[in-house]
């Protein structure tokens, strides 16, 4: 990849070839939030999180649309954190190069906005956490750094993640791991005070962040740096080469997918990533006699040992942000801004936010939404560049993307540029990946896992001891 001048993005008329057209890169139809009901929480049709924040709060302007034939370098399809992070480091790295990014809706239209601000050095499949753990803890503190240097204003506190245990069966498998690192009731209510905990571990390698300004904020960052990004700018097929606009093309020497949940909509790639949904909700800002009752001075992240994962924070503006519980994926790797909206899992999750934090269980819940994230059929995130079609991809999270996505930013940065480092190395840096089953086997598999989860967690709830079954769940998913 050359950097030897500093050329402006190329355009000129369009030149579409017969055929080039395909399926968006988010698969989703304009909506607006509406109303919940009785509460009257924001629900989010289209990503509207607590994370989304006014359009010009980063004191960025919406980009503009791609139109025409345009040449750049590098192509990014997919303005999230990959695709974002992807951009910003070839930028700092190599400014000559011409860096564009093109977004079908908005940045941070995807899971990069609507997380629950997790940013850990969890990786899901437990065979490569620990070859996979120092560059991951390292990436947390460096996404820090940029936040503070770009002055990124992001919420970001580094305090750690409180895995607790609210069951017995889950102080059995927690204290199997735990070693001397344990933390008994009292050590873990001087955290943060959890209903029925018996014990737990802190691990050290997690921040919490508002991911709407991160998103955000990174964006307007690559932009400073003279990256390219086009909004409301969907592509429609990507090959060696080209990525077909609607109403442009962009040429390019390497082209970047980096479209996590909404990989299935892009031709011939539904069986790659599916598209599993994750839910959350948020409460209003708690005051000050709630946050006595619950402790919490620290905004560490919380989570328990179940299977059906949740993940919960304290936010900087003093609510309680919990997701998982769902984790409801649609016949044929479908995506609909629908599906965002799940009541009975919003039911469930407010259920779960009493239980585990009674003084919270008169909260309004003023937020309610959800999206897809992406989950290869290995449970193991990869990056890959294709040097002899200029292809790459990085991508496969499984919910644990935060962290990841920066450092696969990054590593695809430095794949692209020809250079070498401990993170071109590292496992996940690899090409082909085994491919989902067709339906109706995709389906009937990951609902069917779904619902072992939920059986496995009711058992082990019942006679409070582990669970075989768990064991057969941890060899399914990867130990995830």
């Amino acid at each position: 990849m050359s950097d030897s001048d500093t050329r402006p993005i190329e355009t000129g008329p369009i030149e579409t070839g017969p055929g080039e057209t395909g399926p968006d890169e988010t698969g989703s139809d304009d909506a607006r939030p509406g109303d919940s009901g009785a509460d009257r929480a924001l629900v989010s049709p289209t990503g509207w999180s607590l994370w989304a924040g006014a359009p010009d709060e980063s004191g960025r302007p919406l980009g503009p649309r791609a139109r025409g034939a345009l040449t750049a370098d590098v192509c990014v399809v997919g303005a999230g954190y990959t695709g974002l992070w992807t951009a910003y480091h070839l930028a700092r790295t190599h400014p000559a190069l011409r860096v564009v990014v093109v977004e079908k809706e908005t940045v941070g239209f995807g899971a990069s906005g609507r997380n629950g601000g997790w940013c850990s050095a969890l990786f899901p499949t437990a065979a490569l956490a620990a070859q996979m753990r120092p560059a991951l803890a390292a990436t947390i503190d460096e996404i820090g750094a940029i936040a503070l240097e770009e002055g990124i204003d992001c919420d970001f506190v580094k305090a750690g993640t409180l895995r607790v245990a609210t069951t017995p069966a889950q102080a059995t498998r927690l204290r199997r791991t735990a070693g001397t690192e344990w933390l008994d009731a009292n050590e873990v209510a001087g955290i943060v005070r959890v209903a029925g905990a018996e014990g737990g571990v802190l691990d050290p390698d997690c921040a919490v962040l508002h991911p709407g300004r991160l998103v955000r904020g990174l964006a307007a960052a690559a932009e400073r740096r003279g990256v390219t990004v086009f909004e409301r700018s969907p592509a429609r097929r990507i090959v060696p080469g080209r990525v077909v606009l609607d109403g442009g093309v962009v040429r390019a020497d390497v082209i970047v997918r980096a479209t996590e949940g909404y990989t299935a909509t892009l031709p011939g790639l539904r069986r790659e990533v599916v598209p599993i949904y994750s839910l959350v909700v948020a409460t209003e800002p708690l005051g000050p006699a709630t946050w006595d009752e619950i402790g919490w001075e620290r905004r560490v992240a919380v989570t328990d040992d179940r299977h059906m994962i949740i993940y919960a924070q304290r936010t900087a503006d003093g609510r309680i942000v919990l997701g998982g519980e769902g984790t409801p994926y649609h016949f044929g790797s479908r995506i609909n801004p629908s599906f965002d909206v799940e009541p009975a899992i919003f039911d469930q999750l407010r259920q779960t936010l009493a239980t585990l934090f009674p003084a919270a269980a008169t909260a309004r819940i003023t937020h309610r939404w959800g999206g897809p994230l992406g989950v290869p059929r290995d449970w193991t995130p990869s990056v890959h560049l294709d040097r002899a079609t200029g292809l790459a991809h990085a991508g496969g999270y499984v919910g644990d993307g935060v962290a990841a996505s920066a450092l696969a930013g990054q590593t695809l940065a430095e794949l692209i540029t020809g250079r070498s480092s401990e993170r071109t190395g590292l496992p996940w840096v690899r090409g082909e990946r085994r491919r989902w089953e067709p339906e109706p086997l995709r389906w009937l598999g990951i609902t069917g896992g779904t619902r072992l989860a939920r059986a496995v967690d009711a058992r082990e709830n019942r006679t409070g001891r582990p669970s075989r079954l768990g064991s057969v769940l941890a060899a399914l998913t990867g130990g995830h």
